[in-house]
């Protein structure tokens, strides 16, 4: 199933499921290993990198399964 078609929801967040949960899980890491994921300046760099791992998740996602 590909979503690429559908557009953002209202309000410009265009993340998806797996992009919020992989978020919010990150957040959660206790002591200093967590602390990158909870400074609001490297927010952008971040999600940019939780896009690339979503997506190669997926893809091997849609690999095994068809």
């Amino acid at each position: 199933m590909n979503n690429n078609n559908q557009a953002p929801p209202a309000g410009g967040d265009n993340r998806d499921y797996l992009d919020k949960a992989l978020d919010a899980a990150q957040k959660k890491i206790p002591g200093k290993a967590g602390d990158r994921f909870r400074d609001p300046n490297a927010a952008q760099k971040n999600r940019a990198m939780n896009e690339k791992v979503t997506d190669f998740l997926r893809k091997q996602f849609e690999k095994m399964t068809g």
